[in-house]
């Protein structure tokens, strides 16, 4: 399993279309081994092809603080299961989901495809 986190100088950023860079884990028995971090595309988001890229480097699972519905649909429909209401470090949030200590809490952000929506999470 690989998992992705959108994260901001080491910590989960608290809305994935505003991260610096998504840290990708490796589990690896109950250990997770770092293998890349990706700068976060311009204007990140469900319009940037982020999810497509994740993808392709095998990530299976987002652990993410905050996201609008349309992120959601995509990664979802590139094969990436999402886990939204993550906080805090980016590492231990990814052991914590890897060993089952994590769930979905299924809320996102509201407002998207609004004109001039701005999420201030």
């Amino acid at each position: 399993m690989k998992i992705a986190v959108p994260a901001r100088n080491g910590s989960i950023d608290e809305h994935f279309g505003h991260c610096k860079e998504f840290l990708v884990f490796r589990v690896e028995g109950d250990a997770l081994v770092a293998e890349a971090t990706l700068p976060s595309p311009e204007s990140c988001g469900c319009k940037s092809g982020i999810a497509g890229e994740l993808a392709s480097i095998g990530v299976t699972h987002l652990v993410a603080g905050n996201m609008g519905e349309g992120a959601v649909r995509l990664l979802g429909a590139s094969g990436i299961a999402v886990i939204r209401g993550a906080s805090g470090d980016a590492r231990t949030a990814a052991l914590a989901f890897a060993r089952g200590a994590i769930v979905d809490t299924g809320l996102g952000c509201a407002g998207h495809g609004e004109t001039g929506h701005s999420c201030s999470h």
